[in-house]
């Protein structure tokens, strides 16, 4: 019998395997409890946390198991009640299903009659033909012992699970039905489910005293659902959402739903993202204001004042702006509380029940009412009566209009939450503020600068990850600034908006702002030419004049510390120390910078403490000192959390690039750790940045899925050129692997544009992205046909031309290339040369290609680079065999397979597989003919079955054409074939090839 609940849930059932096996265990479905067949479950929780969900589960399993299921549900008719609603439906459906079987069920036990559809009519009476239609009353007795024995006979032909469905809406019939079959055993296997909405069961429910009752019984158990788990709403989220959502949406999400599965599902249907203004979705609009209509006029007063106030509301402050006198104050607060719209939070306040609730009584305000209040509780606020924050009374004020007062508390909430490790509110506070003040009617109070607020707001969105926000605020600004402003305003706004620059990837010179600026402020020396002449140097280094940067540094230290600016200072020290490590001389500098560290740590100056120790690890990573980069990565990003600026620069750039060393020296678990946002709200930048990181080790596992993130992450590209690098290499890789040449160039030819235009065009990282698009084109040579092999070879000089360009660019440079330019070096000849040996386009002797790959291997081996050192070896085993020195290429390769078993390298190790079929034997072959094949012979018939000639093969061996042939006759004779084409299909059917 079909259940009747939903059917094909949208979803996997989340987090409810505990209270699914309690239920199963209670009703008897996984092993009767002690003393009886069945068992009874009251099922409780908050609208739309999950019940009807869990319930179609076990009634799936139920019905699964050879269970009879019937459902019954209890309905809303206000006054109408009908009793014993859900078992008419229950009868009802029996009899539509089975007919025959209802039939005999109610000829045994004539008063279940009565409750089947169609003989229900409002006098309680029934007509008919014959004895058993007589219309007189029946007995709720005979009622109640029929519909027992009833439940009793159909558990004769199987067991039977009975569930109750919205008990909070039961009439009290059937609530005394339900109490009847609880304190009654069953004779078959009978289980019974009831499940009510505990947020509707205020203090004078009836069903309050019924559950009460019930719970006390021995054979009824009562489970609670509670809540789900942010990660299980985070994974509902996903699971509903068609596309790819920002975590910052999925966080604002998850944090508005409250582990409420209705809530997640309609937020996720309506398109409401972080920051979104738009209604709530009328459905739970509906859900939720229903709470309201049983509340008197008191209480919803109370409650749509409290809504003005968010979430939560102190009781004094509720009273101030309520006004109702205080006994009825109380009244309306218990009657609220007793309907669970509100909570009680410690001794002094009330929050809504769910967040969500408090919007949804904000969105029923009218816009008069929503203003009033808003007023009344600016007047409470500023009272001096009650305690407040700044973000409260701004919030008020600008709602209320306000203005001064929301322009006053706005500015200082803005300074409050920078005070406190708050950027992000910090960022919206003054912008608000400003938006204010853009109005023509809006007068500047006394006391508040416009300038000074730009440049607050900009070095609050810049603190929060958004430096992009933070240039087109201060552009705005100086675009729209008066010609008779100040020179010193001008000054601050232009470095404002330098300051934001240095830390884009944008290519706009920072100089032209700078220089401006210390013009602008004139040569007497002040603590504003001192931030000015430090701006500048940073910004001279940029640019990539030392000289001119080292002067003004050196300039700016010695002005900051006669002005005692401990930020200035640690912030010209840096640049002094990385001018060093440009001209090579890292020893210098990384003294310097741990003096820098010093002084920003005396200085109170946590944020210059992270800046120095980042460019620290950045020193040691470049240095191939990976295992103390990583934990210097690691301290730094802590302590920019610790301050409560994570994506703030510096902090979060440390966070990544612990990732990215974590991913070097393989440890791509503990790297997927550190990229892991689940929780979080990143800048989308930043949060691209590190969902790269999860497409290197992606690639690295031979994980396709990861390729969906390429196009989305494309438009971040222009913004952080290190998410089209690391989605680029991944992306080479993947399309690589699958054979898809044509989609590999694309990459590489659209990663070069982009970063061509942010970077360079011989940007460094370039050898690195050509030397894995060389190792794809040797990989599909080594099974390509002799025209395609001539094909694979058409852009190769491009390839080359550009390494060497970015050779001859870094060679240049008085830093040159550190371990891990070098190491790609070593790898794009041993690359290069492995391309012409299986091309047979100029092939290198074995011994010229066996160095080439032990260089690549010890150079990746000295960096600590595993996944590259294992693709190397591999690479060197190859060659090692071909050389005829297959000792040494087992070797290689039994340490390349266990770095890629440790790391879940699959295409390394399908590499390695396809390798080996060359010097193994692949198959057992037939006794006295294949079996017969000696290692070299097994390798040269592999190169056949490719189409390879005799003379590609000896290129490819380092052997001789006539050796070829003797070999080619020796596999013939074997394996009894005419042909090659012939020996290639008998070693296949014999299982000596395998393709």
């Amino acid at each position: 019998m079909p259940s009747q609940l939903i059917v094909d849930p949208p979803h996997e059932l989340l987090g409810r395997s505990t209270e699914l096996s309690l239920l199963m265990r209670h009703t008897g479905l996984a092993g009767a409890p002690p003393g009886r067949s069945g068992g009874a479950v009251l099922l409780a929780g908050d609208a739309g946390i999950g019940k009807t969900r869990l319930l179609t589960e076990l009634s799936a399993r139920a019905e699964a198991g050879g269970w009879r299921v019937m459902v019954g549900h209890c309905l809303d008719f206000a006054d109408q009640l009908l009793p014993y609603l859900p078992f008419s439906e229950i009868f009802g459906r029996l009899a539509d299903h089975d007919p025959e079987l209802a039939e005999r069920v109610l000829r045994d036990h004539p008063a279940v009659r009565a409750l089947t559809p169609g003989r229900r009519l409002m006098s309680g009476t029934g007509a008919g033909d014959g004895d058993d239609d007589r219309t007189e009353d029946l007995d709720r007795a005979a009622i109640f012992v029929d519909l027992h024995a009833a439940l009793e006979t159909l558990a004769e032909e199987g067991p039977v699970l009975v569930v109750v469905e919205d008990l909070h809406w039961a009439d009290q019939s059937t609530r005394d039905l339900l109490s009847f079959l609880f304190t009654r055993p069953f004779r078959g296997q009978v289980g019974i489910v009831g499940s009510y909405r505990s947020d509707d069961l205020h203090r004078r429910h009836p069903l309050r005293t019924a559950v009460a009752e019930w719970g006390r019984l021995p054979a009824v158990h009562r489970v609670q659902l509670p809540p789900l788990p942010d990660d299980l709403v985070r994974r509902l989220v996903r699971a509903l959402h068609d596309g790819p959502l920002h975590e910052r949406d999925v966080a604002w999400i998850v944090d508005r739903a409250e582990g409420n599965a209705f809530f997640t599902e309609e937020l996720v249907g309506s398109g409401r993202l972080d920051d979104g203004d738009g209604a709530l979705p009328e459905q739970l609009a509906d859900l939720l204001l229903v709470r309201l209509d049983r509340l008197d006029d008191a209480s919803r007063q109370v409650v749509r004042a409290a809504s003005c106030a968010g979430r939560r509301v102190t009781h004094r402050l509720l009273e101030a702006v309520v006004g109702l006198p205080g006994d009825e104050l109380e009244r309306g607060l218990r009657a609220a509380v007793e309907s669970h719209v509100l909570v009680r939070v410690g001794s002094d306040s009330y929050a809504f029940r769910h967040a969500l609730l408090a919007e949804a009584v904000y969105a029923d305000l009218l816009p008069g009412e929503r203003v009033r209040l808003h007023g009344r509780y600016v007047e409470a606020l500023t009272a001096n009566l009650l305690d407040s924050t700044a973000a409260e009374l701004a919030t008020h004020a600008r709602a209320s209009f306000d203005v001064d007062t929301a322009i006053r508390a706005g500015v200082q909430a803005g300074e409050e939450a920078m005070a406190v490790g708050g950027p992000d509110d910090a960022a919206k506070h003054f912008e608000a503020v400003l938006e204010i003040l853009a109005r023509p009617s809006t007068v500047v109070p006394d006391g508040v600068a416009l300038t000074g607020l730009v440049s607050r707001a900009s070095e609050a969105f810049v603190a929060s990850g958004h430096p992009g926000r933070a240039m087109a605020l201060v552009r705005d600004h100086l675009d729209q600034a008066p010609s008779d402003l100040p020179p010193r305003d001008r000054a601050r706004l232009l470095m404002a908006w330098a300051a934001a620059l240095l830390l884009t990837e944008r290519p706009d010179d920072p100089t032209e702002a700078t220089r401006e600026a210390l013009e602008l402020v004139g040569e007497q020396p002040s603590p504003l030419r001192t931030r000015a002449q430090s701006l500048h140097a940073r910004a001279l280094a940029r640019q990539e004049r030392e000289d001119e940067a080292a002067k003004h540094a050196g300039e700016a230290l010695a002005m900051a510390q006669r002005f005692d600016l401990g930020q200035v200072a640690t912030e010209a020290m840096t640049t002094l120390a990385t001018l060093d490590v440009e001209a090579g001389d890292t020893e210098t500098a990384v003294r310097a910078l741990e003096r820098v560290v010093d002084a920003a740590r005396e200085a109170g100056d946590p944020l210059g403490e992270v800046r120095g120790r980042f460019y620290i690890a950045q020193i040691h990573l470049d240095n191939g000192r990976l295992a103390e980069a990583q934990e210097l990565f690691r301290v730094a990003s802590a302590g920019a959390a610790q301050v409560g600026q994570p994506w703030a620069p510096y902090g979060f750039d440390a966070r990544y690039y612990r990732a990215v060393t974590a991913y070097m020296r393989g440890r791509w678990d503990e790297a997927l750790e550190v990229a892991d946002i689940a929780g979080e709200s990143p800048p989308a930048d930043l949060e691209a940045m590190l969902l790269t990181v999860g497409m290197l080790v992606g690639a690295g596992r031979g994980d396709d899925s990861v390729l969906t993130r390429y196009e989305r992450l494309k438009p971040v590209w222009p913004r952080e050129g290190l998410v089209a690098l690391n989605a680029g290499a991944a992306a080479v890789d993947l399309h690589g692997a699958r054979g898809d040449l044509e989609g590999m160039w694309r990459v590489l030819d659209e990663v070069v544009a982009s970063l061509s235009q942010t970077w360079t065009s011989l940007f460094q990282a370039r050898l690195r992205l050509s030397v894995l698009v060389l190792g794809q084109l040797g990989t599909a040579a080594a099974v390509a046909s002799a025209h395609d092999r001539a094909a694979l070879l058409s852009r190769v000089p491009e390839l080359l031309e550009a390494m060497e360009g970015v050779r001859r660019r870094t060679a240049d440079r008085p830093r040159g290339f550190g371990p891990e330019g070098r190491a790609w070096l070593a790898r794009g000849r041993a690359e290069e040369l492995r391309l012409r040996w299986l091309t047979g386009s100029e092939p290198p002797d074995g011994a010229a290609l066996v160095v080439a790959w032990a260089e690549s291997v010890e150079a990746f081996d000295v960096l600590g680079q595993v996944h590259e050192a294992a693709r190397s070896r591999t690479r060197l085993a190859a060659a090692l065999r071909a050389a005829g020195r297959p000792g040494e290429a087992v070797a290689a390769a039994d340490l390349a397979r266990r770095a890629a078993l440790d790391l879940g390298a699959r295409p390394v190790l399908g590499e390695l597989a396809a390798s080996e079929v060359h010097g193994r034997r692949t198959g057992a072959g037939d006794a006295g003919t294949a079996g017969d094949l000696t290692p070299r012979e097994h390798e040269i018939l592999a190169l056949v079955a490719l189409g390879r000639s005799n003379g590609e093969i000896a290129k490819q061996l380092f052997i001789s054409t006539k050796t070829v042939s003797v070999h080619v006759s020796n596999v013939l004779a074997k394996l009894g074939a005419g042909g090659r084409t012939e020996a290639v299909a008998i070693a296949r059917r014999r299982g000596v090839l395998v393709d």
